[in-house]
């Protein structure tokens, strides 16, 4: 529960401060972690020069884009200790979308909106405006230890009116029922934490991406919708969306599925390669990570 505690302790210093300090003071844990932490800062700077892959002859802005993305994440975590105590009514000035024409779009078909991502931005800040302004939202999140740290995930999102579905079969019945009463399910494929997904080429070399979006997609027919969020210079944030991806219904439904996948993870790719100092994913993806 050590992990918990201290979390709390700090967060509940942060949601009483301004932004700009609480900024501050991520920034300060930031560059503690960028320095010294040991499997983080590796395992993020082997995936940057996969994606990246003129970084890997330019060591000097290999470094300077992997501060850049702890700093970012840094104040991302800061975003989450602030909600408790935000009002979200007042954030919306803060929130700018490109390509909503694509988000009406989807909505119009009346199936829901399964928009698909990375781990990039501020997800839960952009979350609870969406929630609170278009539709409710609810997203997928892989259960943290301890339980209570997940809790407090959990029900600080569902105070801001955002439902966490949990990776599991139960989750998964949720979130169907959620697409059929019209809602918006955001989720993350740069990432496999289930270890279940299909091996594709990803940045071009062999990866796990999970199929899943895409099988609720073509069980439902509703659209995936590629869309990532940045943090801009200002500290506001830009959600922006891609043209909508169908899953095209053949004999083969894991075929359907991987077509639809490779196109939601080709704009992926674009995202990263966009705003590398934001796509911030410390973990193992491909092999010969450290």
């Amino acid at each position: 529960m050590w992990r918990y505690r201290a979390f709390k302790a700090v967060q509940s210093v942060v949601e009483r401060l301004p932004r700009s300090w609480a900024y501050a003071l991520a920034i300060m844990a930031a560059r503690f972690a960028w320095l010294f932490s040991p499997l983080a800062r590796p395992r993020l700077d082997y995936n940057l020069r996969v994606a990246c892959p003129e970084l890997q002859k330019n060591e000097s802005e290999l470094r300077r884009i992997s501060w850049l993305n702890f700093r970012n994440h840094a104040k991302a975590y800061a975003d989450l200790m602030m909600l408790p105590r935000a009002n979200v009514e007042s954030m919306r000035p803060l929130l700018h979308v490109k390509g909503m024409e694509h988000l009406e779009e989807a909505r119009a078909r009346g199936k829901g909106v399964l928009a698909v991502s990375c781990h990039m931005g501020s997800y839960e800040v952009v979350s609870a405006i969406w929630s609170t302004t278009l539709a409710p939202v609810s997203f997928f999140a892989e259960e943290l230890e301890p339980r209570a740290l997940f809790e407090w995930y959990r029900d600080t999102r569902a105070r801001l009116g955002i439902s966490v579905l949990t990776l599991d079969v139960g989750g998964i019945r949720k979130v169907l029922q959620a697409l059929r009463d019209e809602e918006m399910v955001i989720t993350a494929i740069d990432r496999d934490i289930t270890g279940t997904g299909h091996v594709m080429p990803f940045f071009g070399h062999p990866a796990q991406i999970p199929l899943g979006p895409a099988a609720i997609s073509r069980r439902l027919g509703t659209p995936l919708l590629p869309v990532c969020v940045t943090r801009l210079p200002d500290d506001s944030y830009l959600a922006e969306a891609t043209p909508l991806v169908m899953v095209e219904e053949t004999d083969d439904p894991k075929a359907d599925q991987i077509r639809a996948t490779e196109q939601v993870l080709r704009r992926i790719e674009m995202f990263i390669q966009a705003h590398p100092e934001q796509w911030h994913v410390p973990h193992r993806i491909w092999d010969g990570s450290p």
